[in-house]
């Protein structure tokens, strides 16, 4: 069947669906679809194989500091095995192995956050699986495009993307048009028909007009096509940065700060002297940079985006997650995303006894039931009634359906609002019809639900459709009259069996249009005074928030009066080029006015409030008329009454018409504003004005002439229901709802995220900017080092793990959208942060020297015997073996009668125990610090994040492990710490927290100040 060697192209679209052994109009049954299922596969691309393992713990080797620290290990190693020391056996190995060790558990966790980091992103891609429209059992349904067969038949419509091989069945548009310029590299669109192709094309992708090709797009055009092949069978399925580190430097400044105590006699030589403090300073400079901060990064965005999601924004692109946080406008179209777009018309007119005569009647019901009152003169009373509803439900590709009790509409709101008007119009001149259409209502809905606009396409069949642009802002039908139409030639004595039904925007519709049809169907000229009167008529409408469409015809059609569809008519060369439609829909005859209700999503207007509050604009952008726009947007907050609206609303066409000083003015004062009428290029316009003007902009955008705005646009944000798979493609975010509400809630979560990954980063450096502290100052006060290579590699991994990704767990701040956007520009490290992370780090290296100092020179209460010395002693216990009569005291099971100067390297424990469980204390208070920005924990108490209390928990089990476990204890060089010690730990850590208090205070009276002058500078500008 698809991979028999039938050549597609070559046969007649019959012929393929006779190999198929399926109909266009009924499509494949459940049962075969299973089968065929099994025998093809689903429809997708064979997925590369993951990275293996072993690969990925070996790339976390792959840095220059990991390998420098490798390389000292690797020194180190072969220094002991001629070591002269006391050492014997595998104890001379200790330090080098647990470096190793530490470096393949670091290397671990980082391949834990990386997999981590991916299954998330992974997991997004699966949040908007690709959909195709399906026929299955006789009905059209849109399911998952992989679980499309051979066979299928798939409806393709402008903005899709073809999902599998199509062999084209049908246009139902005057042309289909695809850019494939991936599969053949054609810079322009493509026109396909479903003609058979001759013998001699059917090795050229290029010359394969009939075929649609799988990951191709749709640019223009309706129609079906039947499945030829999926997955790799498919032509596309043969064709198939981290941070840097700068750190380094600290490696040469540590080592050389400590040169002189190269010479010291303790080491046994100059060059283990050496080698000693390269390892303390590459280990230093490792844990500064900590390897795994991309990867918790990336895990932090992945993770926020997870929460997106949830609320219905889709994040495509990662980076965008930080763009957000400081989106300065939102432009926003109006239709189904600032409304509900549920559209019900309410109200009908068409002209009376002359031009300027309106009747106009009001319709009942605001759903898609075809069900309800209209008030008015009496229906029979005109013909232009019937004229009216026959263009409503012929100019027309939607439908109504009768589901489980509830009517629901397929295709537009628009559309499908006039084919619910037509229902309930019925047949007012026709008694017999009525009749049978009510009787049939109550026996059988699901049957009777299109019943009046079956009627009407059985009377007028299609020919052909003039799809709408947004250019010329209408659409038409061509189609053939029986005797029985309404639309029987009126207008003069013409011969033509065609006639054209258009819809479109009232204004240009008018404008176009050179005669009316009169209540009693006769034709009239169309004077200026009627023009006015019926442009007056839309005004009021949209005064009232209603969206008016126009309705026409046109009976003499030239060479389209004798088109039968045929694609070798001569004039369908004609119709098959769009920038013919707006000269075909000229000369037009005006019918009436449909007007419908769209009314605001209710949750809209609060959401504007909250923008205003946070520092952003909205700018509401609509194809609809202006009057309509500025009502709604009354309606919604974006203006207010008594705003001057002159320097605020305009249509698409009048702002770019004035100069660009004054544009520049007004986009750039602060208020909300609606652009109308607007096109496409408009809207590009307008990011690439906004931008220069230094904003951050977001756009939304549905249609395929969107996407190069919100391409350019900071953050493009394409709808999801209603958006076409080129505007999602070309978006950074997709929104599941078309709700600016969801636009609003993704704002709020990119500020939280980045002030969470501010907070990890914060806690990060101020925790490593402590052990430098440490580290400088041991060798500057010439102490023996407190924390040594290992134990400075263990706390980076504890400091890199738990906590730090925790931390991407933060909850926003309460007053995260009442602050303007932070300017994209702002540094993440300004004065007053660096100036927070040197206060915070410089006392985390007092407090770990601190108390190892304590420990020598004041602390008796462990009971141990150890001697206390002076602070002269301690900074110059190098001399220890100048001194004359210096001795010390055995504890712990160590004799120093024979070398007293062992009290400093091997004597030592204790208090490098403490220096290091000080350090491990101050960095989980340091964590508890970093919950927020300037909230203090009295506000913001630690079980505000629950993660972080784990995450806490977990650190200090991994240190008491160390501690307590004796193996590791002697590997570590630390030994189990007594209540007291505890408490001399708690106290000399605690403070950590006052003091980030006080400068929590400090920044808060400073960032109120910055605020109050943004928020006044805001103010100025939007008063």
């Amino acid at each position: 069947m698809a991979d028999d060697g039938l050549r597609y192209e070559l046969e007649t679209p019959e012929a393929v669906l006779k190999h198929f052994d399926v109909t266009e109009d009924h499509g494949l049954t459940t049962a075969e679809v299973e089968k065929r299922r099994a025998q093809y596969g689903y429809n997708e691309l064979d997925k590369e194989e993951g990275t293996p393992l072993w690969k990925l713990v070996l790339e976390q080797f792959d840095d220059a500091l990991v390998k420098i620290l490798l390389g000292a290990a690797v020194v180190s190693f072969a220094l002991a095995l001629f070591e002269d020391g006391e050492e014997e056996g595998i104890g001379a190995f200790v330090e080098p192995l647990v470096i190793l060790v530490i470096l393949i558990l670091n290397a671990i966790v980082g391949v834990w956050q990386e997999s981590n980091a991916e299954a998330a992103l992974e997991a997004l891609k699966d949040l908007q699986p690709e959909n195709a429209r399906v026929m299955r059992d006789g009905e059209m349904v849109t399911l998952p495009a992989r679980e499309l067969v051979p066979g299928d038949v798939v409806e393709i419509r402008v903005g899709d993307k073809v999902p599998a091989d199509l062999r084209l069945l049908s246009m139902k548009t005057t042309a289909i048009r695809v850019e494939q310029a991936q599969m053949t590299g054609e810079s322009t669109s493509v026109n396909k028909d479903i003609d058979a192709l001759p013998q001699g094309t059917e090795n050229i992708i290029q010359a394969k007009t009939n075929m649609l090709f799988a990951a191709t797009v749709v640019v223009n055009g309706l129609g079906n096509g039947v499945v030829t092949q999926v997955g790799m069978k498919t032509e596309i399925g043969k064709i198939q940065q981290s941070l840097s580190k700068v750190i380094a430097i600290i490696c040469i400044v540590v080592w050389v700060i400590n040169y002189k105590n190269f010479f010291d006699p303790i080491y046994g030589s100059v060059f283990k002297g050496c080698i000693y403090y390269f390892k303390i300073a590459v280990a230093l400079a490792v844990a500064a940079i900590p390897e795994g901060l991309p990867a918790v990064i990336t895990t932090c965005l992945a993770l926020g985006t997870r929460k997106m999601a949830k609320k219905n924004a889709i994040v495509r692109k990662l980076p965008s997650v930080e763009t957000l946080g400081c989106t300065t406008v939102i432009c926003s179209d109006k239709t189904g995303t600032l409304t509900t777009n549920e559209m019900s018309c309410v109200t009908f007119s068409h002209l009376g006894k002359s031009e300027t005569e309106l009747v106009t009647y009001d319709v009942e019901g605001h759903t898609y039931a075809p069900i309800g009152k209209i008030e008015g003169a009496p229906l029979a009373q005109f013909k232009a009634v019937s004229s009216l509803a026959t263009v409503c439900s012929l100019c027309n590709e939607s439908a109504i359906e009768y589901h489980d009790g509830k009517y629901v509409r397929i295709g537009e709101p628009t559309e499908a609002a006039l084919k619910v008007l037509v229902e309930k119009i019925g047949f007012p001149h026709d008694d017999v019809k009525q009749a049978e259409m009510q009787s049939l209502r109550t026996s059988n809905p699901e049957k009777a639900v299109q019943f009046c606009n079956e009627h009407h396409e059985t009377q007028n069949k299609k020919l052909a459709v003039l799809e709408f642009s947004r250019d010329r802002k209408s659409m038409s039908v061509l189609c053939a009259k029986s005797g029985a139409s309404p639309l029987r030639a009126t207008r003069s004595s013409t011969s033509n069996q065609n006639v054209l039904l258009v819809k479109g925007a009232p204004e240009g519709l008018i404008d176009r249009c050179t005669h009316v049809e009169l209540g009693d169907g006769t034709i009239k000229p169309l004077t200026d005074a009627g023009r006015q009167v019926l442009l007056a008529q839309v005004s009021s409408l949209a005064r009232k928030s209603l969206r008016c469409l126009g309705l026409a015809k046109k009976e003499d059609l030239g060479e389209l009066g004798s088109y039968d569809g045929d694609r070798h008519h001569p004039a369908h060369k004609k119709l098959e080029r769009t920038e013919n439609f707006a000269a075909i829909e000229s000369g037009l005859t005006f019918i009436g006015l449909a007007s419908m209700l769209d009314p605001p999503r209710p949750e809209v207007r609060p959401m504007i409030e909250t923008c205003h509050t946070a520092g952003i604009r909205v700018i509401c952008i609509t194809g609809d008329n202006k009057l309509t726009a500025e009502s709604i947007c009354h309606k919604i907050g974006i203006f207010k009454d008594g705003d001057d609206l002159s320097t605020r609303s305009f249509t698409g066409a009048e702002f770019f018409n004035l100069p660009l000083e004054k544009r520049n003015e007004y986009l750039s004062d602060g208020h909300g504003m609606v652009f109308s009428r607007t096109e496409p290029k408009h809207k590009q316009q307008l990011v690439k004005m906004l931008k220069q003007l230094g904003e951050v902009a977001a756009m939304t955008g549905d249609g395929v002439n969107d996407a190069p705005a919100l391409k350019q646009a900071d953050i493009g944000i394409a709808m999801g229901i209603t958006g076409t798979e080129v505007a999602k493609e070309a978006s950074d975010m997709v929104l599941a709802d078309d709700n600016f509400a969801t636009i609003v809630a993704a704002v709020e979560e990119g500020r939280a995220i980045y002030n969470n990954m501010q907070a990890f980063i914060r806690y990060l450096i101020s925790s490593n900017i402590g052990e430098v502290a440490a580290i400088f100052l041991t060798a500057a006060l010439g102490l023996p080092e407190g924390l040594i290579p290992v134990q400075l590699l263990w706390v980076n991994l504890v400091t890199d793990g738990p906590p730090a990704t925790a931390l991407g767990f933060n909850p926003p701040d309460a007053d995260i959208m009442k602050k303007p956007p932070r300017r994209s520009d702002d540094a993440l490290i300004t004065r007053w942060v660096f100036f927070r992370y040197m206060v915070v780090g410089i006392y985390v290296g007092f407090a770990c020297v601190g108390i190892f100092a304590y420990w020598y020179m004041y602390y008796e209460a462990s009971g141990d015997g150890h001697t206390l010395i002076t602070y002269d002693q301690l900074t110059h216990w190098t001399k220890c073996h100048e001194w004359e009569n210096f001795t010390v005291n055995n504890f712990d099971g160590m004799d120093f009668s024979s070398d007293p100067c062992r009290y400093f390297t091997d004597g030592k424990k204790t208090a490098s125990t403490l220096s290091l469980s000080v350090l491990v204390a101050i960095e989980m208070f340091n964590a508890l610090n970093a919950l927020s920005e300037d909230g203090s924990l009295i506000t913001m108490p630690p079980w505000s994040n629950p993660y972080l209390m784990i995450a806490m928990v977990v650190s200090f089990a991994m240190h008491f492990v160390i501690l307590y476990v004796d193996v590791l204890a002697d590997t570590f060089s630390v030994i189990p710490l007594d209540l007291n010690e505890w408490l001399m730990v708690l106290a000399f850590s605690l403070p950590v927290i006052v003091i980030d208090e006080v400068l929590k205070f400090v920044g808060r009276r400073m960032h109120a100040r910055e605020l109050k002058e943004r928020m006044d500078e805001w103010e100025k500008k939007t008063q």
